[in-house]
């Protein structure tokens, strides 16, 4: 289907479809963002999360370590149009992610699930699971406040639960990983 992008911000861009339904063409329209990356790191049955002061909750919120696997939409959309692999970009920017906010050095991440946000939002979070890392120092950027912070199973479940854990597609992602 051909689109046409309506509007496009740094994050974000509303793309349009004309779609034929029923014999009548429809637009359609969708906002789109480039796919993320989250990742599960467990070692010693301990898993390990970040705690991160966020502008956007004004105050500090544990969650799964990740980032974009796309630093613009215009990366993104070349990556769409010359059908790139995306899960393997996406499993590149995983690594990369873990190094920069946690400072792991990872060897291989497995994929455990893509999150499909909506159908009229468009952002996958592709979810990856880490088990062998080796600790060697952060390397964040200079408006980055984050926290490794290692928490047992059960407490990961429990904070899954209880909303410390605010992102809920990643709560809910690790919880069923946690509870396989």
């Amino acid at each position: 289907m051909k689109e046409t992008i309506a509007y496009q911000g740094k994050f974000i861009e509303v793309v349009e479809q004309e779609v034929e339904i029923n014999g009548k063409m429809r637009k359609l329209e969708k906002a789109r963002r480039s796919p993320g990356v989250r990742i599960i790191l467990i070692k010693d049955n301990q898993v390990h999360l970040s705690k991160e002061f966020r502008l956007e909750v004004n105050g500090y919120d544990f969650r799964l370590p990740g980032g974009k696997v796309f630093d613009s939409l215009e990366e993104y959309n070349a990556a769409l149009a010359g059908k790139q692999n995306l899960a393997e970009a996406a499993k590149q920017a995983a690594i990369k992610e873990t190094r920069e906010e946690m400072g792991f050095i990872v060897t291989d991440a497995k994929l455990f699930h893509t999150s499909i946000c909506g159908a009229t939002v468009e952002w996958d979070l592709y979810y990856f699971v880490v088990t062998d890392f080796e600790q060697v120092s952060q390397q964040l950027e200079e408006d980055e406040v984050i926290e490794v912070f290692p928490v047992s199973i059960e407490e990961a479940k429990a904070m899954c639960l209880d909303g410390r854990i605010d992102e809920e597609r990643s709560a809910l992602t690790l919880l069923r990983y946690l509870s396989k």
